[in-house]
């Protein structure tokens, strides 16, 4: 609750000192930064808190599992910061529609390193599922990332908005020592850890998964605002962005829970009767939280447009589809979290790229007719088609498993 209102005044500050074309670069870095969390740590993340969750009360095994990510932090890292660093100007084009921004790329790359560390640190968090130094690691991160990005976005405009977002993997890494490092002592045996990658092929096949569902995203999210900046312009780039931002701001409550509760818990179960039950519980406890608190943000939209987004005024056609998109995308995701638990590759990456061919389609097909909307109408209608799907391969796998298991009981 207070990551949202916090968030709701940073945005309002951002729309009302940047305009709508100022918000479109802050989207794109954030997009730039997304991606560099997957990259520079070889998309680890998952991969490190699901064998952290497994093997907590195995000390030999985590020490494989950290060396391995440990090689994979350091590939990453030292990749991404030279292709940013020498390619600045050619990223600054891309994600700013203009080279004078290549100072904040080059200020990005030096950060990379933070960036690897902080996502497989916060691995390890949720693989703990330490609920308590996740929230204050959160809580603390996000106050002092958000006095961080008022300060120079006061003193220096959208340049200080966008080196505050540059240069925040720093203070979260700060924070999160602060905070954890004495737990990270009890697991991470930092003088046992080796230059080798016995779980090499395991994590692999989360690099695999993470770049289809961080990569690919965030590429398809840049590439549709490209778009809408040819066909449309910065403002109506900028609309679409706010529009984006203010779902991230709502849906940040589900992703503590997938992450600290669902993966962990998925991992664990094995029979389908025990996963419907389980999915049972989280539907009837999150749906109809969700449920009300987006019918609360679709009837009060205008008084989010007048006094966080100010001067969005073309934002208010949008919130039907994103919202209804949105909660359809959060029973989704609840189901295709098991491909994560279970380390179900095909299945994760078939359906991640289903969902974002559908998306880039379905919008560049929408938005010649219905303009900005029709991105978010895609979005409503990629969902659907993605729930269905999703549904039915989760079930297909529990039938494999229990026709597997007929032929042993048989025997028995």
């Amino acid at each position: 609750m207070v990551r949202l209102f916090v968030g709701f005044f940073i945005q309002r500050e951002l729309t009302d000192l940047v305009g709508k074309d100022g918000y479109a670069k802050v989207g794109s870095l954030r997009n730039l930064m997304n991606i560099l969390m997957s990259i520079t740590s070889l998309g680890v993340f998952n991969g490190v808190l699901k064998y952290v969750a497994e093997y907590k009360e195995n000390q030999p095994e985590l020490q494989k599992v950290f060396s391995t990510t440990f090689v994979f932090t350091i590939i990453g890292s030292l990749l991404t910061f030279f292709v940013l660093f020498f390619g600045a100007d050619f990223f600054s084009t891309y994600f700013f529609y203009t080279p004078e921004y290549a100072y904040i790329i080059k200020v990005v790359a030096v950060v990379v390193p933070f960036i690897s560390i902080q996502r497989v640190f916060n691995g390890i968090v949720n693989g703990l599922s330490a609920y308590k130094q996740f929230a204050k690691i959160e809580l603390v991160a996000y106050i002092l990332g958000a006095a961080l990005t008022l300060v120079l976005l006061y003193q220096h405009n959208i340049d200080g908005a966008l080196l505050a977002i540059a240069i925040l993997p720093i203070l979260q890494v700060l924070v999160l020592l602060f905070i954890f490092v004495k737990v990270l002592r009890e697991y991470i045996i930092f003088s046992e850890i080796s230059f080798k990658i016995p779980y090499g092929k395991q994590l692999l096949a989360f690099t695999l998964m993470s770049f289809t569902s961080t990569v690919l995203v965030n590429f398809v999210e840049l590439d549709l605002r490209n778009m809408l900046v040819d066909k449309m312009g910065e403002d109506d780039a900028g609309i679409w962005t706010a529009m984006t931002t203010l779902s991230q701001n709502y849906m940040v409550f589900s992703g503590a829970i997938f992450t600290l509760y669902v993966i962990p818990k998925f991992a664990g179960i094995s029979q389908k009767s025990d996963f419907l039950s389980e999915v049972g519980t989280i539907y009837k406890t999150l749906l109809p939280l969700f449920a009300v608190g987006m019918l609360l943000i679709y009837f009060l939209r205008y008084q989010f447009i007048e006094y966080v987004f100010i001067d969005f005024d073309e934002m208010a056609p949008l919130f039907k589809w994103q919202l209804i998109g949105d909660f359809v995308r959060l029973m989704s995701l609840v189901l295709a979290h098991q491909f994560v638990a279970k380390r179900m590759v095909r299945n994760f990456i078939f359906t991640e790229l289903l969902s974002l061919a559908l998306f880039f389609g379905l919008s560049h097909l929408f938005v010649d007719s219905m303009g900005v909307e029709g991105v978010v109408l895609a979005h409503l209608v990629r969902y659907v088609i993605y729930f269905a799907v999703v549904a039915f391969l989760v079930w297909r796998y529990f039938n494999k498993q229990r026709k597997q298991q007929i032929p042993s009981e048989e025997i028995e």
